[in-house]
């Protein structure tokens, strides 16, 4: 499950780590411009917002409890949301040129793909994922490379299980960085 994706975001009670903040933060501005257009967003907004807040609370109200390791967390989160963001940016103006040059929009690509105008602008701004299978017909409709298409980030879990066998290997020469694995792990 996709924690922030749009259609979980009310099912959540609480942030659980600086990547999630950071996300959080970076959808509740996406959806101040997207709520304008459909008010369907206004509840999830709100309680994006009551889950930023909370998370606040919790873990920057007190300065004398931040240590430097929070920092270093909140900065990698911050950068790694910075790089998503760049990615779905990327993709969608991709995406919208294709069509240009078709001279289809966005409803059609809608069409095409067999779903609902308001889920595709979802889907186009990165608020949902896309389904492998969409993004194979659009790279096949339009030759968008499927690397830039595919967003290149590793959940959580798997990162750490993969960091963790990386640690367990005696002949591991595999060097990798903080950003490598899309947190950070202790």
């Amino acid at each position: 499950m996709e924690r922030l994706a749009i259609n979980n975001i009310q099912k959540l009670n609480e942030l659980k780590s600086e990547l999630e903040y950071e996300r959080a933060t970076s959808l509740y501005l996406k959806l101040r411009k997207l709520e304008k257009e459909n008010s369907n967003y206004t509840p999830i907004r709100k309680h994006l917002r009551k889950l930023i807040f909370q998370y606040e609370q919790v873990h920057w109200s007190d300065e004398s409890q931040i240590e430097d390791k929070q920092i270093d967390e909140s900065d990698l989160a911050e950068s790694l949301v910075q790089s998503e963001n760049e990615f779905y940016q990327k993709r969608k103006e991709l995406i919208k040129e294709k069509l240009k040059e078709a001279g289809l929009n966005q409803n059609d690509l809608a069409k095409i793909l067999g779903h609902r105008k308001s889920y595709m602008s979802e889907l186009i701004n990165g608020l949902r994922p896309f389904s492998k299978e969409d993004l194979v017909i659009i790279n096949r409709l339009f030759g968008i490379k499927l690397e830039d298409l595919i967003p290149p980030f590793i959940k959580q879990d798997k990162a750490k299980q993969v960091r963790n066998a990386l640690k367990s290997l005696p002949n591991n020469n595999i060097k990798l960085s903080k950003k490598d694995f899309d947190l950070h792990i202790s």
